[in-house]
């Protein structure tokens, strides 16, 4: 059998920093999404206008699954390292291209053709980059730890808007709020060709993944990913497994999007005032990923998931409220409403750091990047995608129960459909790849 290689934490570093850039790249579109409404669509119809971008942020989740499903074949049949290092290439290009885009001022209708088109290679990209990451992560380290290293990887994410935030925050602040808003608003998507150079660099540095190697060695590699996953018994640990990460996506979306929504639309916070609460609670409370993600290790990966979905569905509407308490734009409680971020953060800890283990476990290695990655964009790409247009849909009608029903009722739902279809997989060995994990666990 053979053994995790010694160099497994430089792997951690570099799929993170990857991951990081990538989401960045992500999540500057949303940060921005007042900005881009009225230069990318007609101004005299503003909500109209807001609520057509935010559509478009949506659009590109919902595109998620077919990127998994095009690159998680590649990935099972030319390997891990390659296709997200092109998934990589392809989040850049679709980033940086939007800030050199014309406005609609100056081409009409055609502007936000064009910024659709980039935000489904955007999409496309992603929904092959999360699987490929969380594959080659563990597919590198022991099986007693996987929760805690690949909750590392879990953070990046939520660091990838952390890192939005900052530039988009710096780039407001040295050019002033006119300049910004004038032409200024291009300079954070520019600045992804320059980080994505540096995390292709970095990954152009890292080798195949051992267990990959052994695949091919050993039996080769699967002629059909797409049969094995999807036309065979793996289909039924696919649907559960979607159940499961449906309602992690929700988590996960409804804890920082909908959080940094809620400040800037409802509470009506500036961009600094929003941007400086939910950069500093993600800072404190993106240990939680890693934190539950070793808790994962000692007591199984499906306690900690549940207790996150149950957490989240009896706490989001009086989290919400309070949040609206101590968020008045003359007089903002500072203290209280990064407290209040920290703690959705905290139950998207619970959901999402040991999903990657979760996930790793559960599929055999010949078809485990397809496996892996089709259910996790089908939940976080529809489930958790679904979130930022259903809940700003829900704010515009002046209600916060209408605006979360869908954030509470799903995790509800996944959590009792979870509670008896999700299996336990902490102690799979995937290094010794005998047989099928799902088919162990059921």
């Amino acid at each position: 059998m053979i053994q995790p290689p010694k160099d497994f934490r430089r792997v951690i570093v570099a799929a993170a920093v990857g991951n990081v850039i990538e989401w960045y790249d992500f999540y500057i579109f949303g940060s921005l999404a007042a900005v881009l409404s009225v230069k990318f669509f007609e101004k005299t119809h503003p909500v109209a206008a807001l609520l057509s971008t935010i559509a478009l942020f949506t659009a590109g989740f919902l595109i998620r699954p077919l990127g998994a499903f095009l690159f998680g074949w590649l990935g099972d049949r030319v390997g891990r390292k390659y296709t997200f290092l092109i998934t990589l290439s392809g989040m850049g290009l679709g980033t940086g291209v939007i800030g050199l885009l014309p406005t609609f001022e100056q081409v009409g209708l055609a502007a936000a053709f064009l910024l659709f088109g980039l935000r489904m290679i955007q999409g496309l990209c992603l929904g092959g980059e999360y699987g490929g990451a969380i594959t080659y992560v563990a597919e590198h380290v022991s099986d007693e730890r996987r929760g805690f290293y690949t909750g590392w990887l879990q953070t990046s994410p939520t660091l990838g808007i952390v890192v939005s935030v900052a530039v988009v925050v710096g780039t407001q602040l040295s050019l002033g709020s006119e300049t910004f808003n004038d032409w200024g608003w291009r300079v954070p998507f520019l600045v992804s060709f320059l980080l994505v150079a540096i995390a292709i660099y970095i990954r152009l540095q890292l080798q195949e993944t051992p267990i990959f190697e052994q695949i091919k060695a050993r039996t080769g590699t699967t002629k059909n990913p797409w049969r094995e996953a999807f036309l065979s018994a793996n289909m039924k640990y696919v649907l559960i497994a979607s159940i499961v990460v449906i309602g992690e996506g929700v988590v996960w979306y409804s804890g920082q999007f909908t959080a940094l929504y809620f400040l800037q639309q409802v509470s009506k916070l500036s961009l600094l005032q929003s941007s400086t609460i939910i950069g500093i609670a993600l800072l404190i409370a993106s240990s939680t990923l890693i934190l539950f993600g070793w808790v994962s290790d000692l007591i199984g990966r499906k306690p900690v998931i549940l207790a996150g979905f149950l957490l989240a569905a009896v706490t989001y509407y009086p989290l919400y409220a309070w949040l609206g308490e101590v968020t008045h734009p003359d007089n903002v409680n500072y203290p209280a409403a990064i407290l209040i971020i920290c703690i959705l953060v905290a139950y998207v800890g619970m959901v999402y750091g040991p999903i990657g283990a979760f996930l790793a476990e559960y599929f055999p290695g010949r078809i485990r990047y397809t496996s892996v990655s089709v259910p996790y964009h089908i939940g976080n790409g529809w489930g958790g995608g679904l979130v930022p247009f259903i809940t700003a849909a829900g704010f515009q009608s002046g209600s916060l129960g209408n605006a979360l029903i869908y954030p509470i009722a799903v995790p509800a739902v996944c959590f009792v459909l979870a509670l008896f279809l999700m299996p336990e997989t902490r102690e799979t060995k995937i290094w010794e790849q005998a047989e099928p994990a799902g088919a162990k666990a059921a």
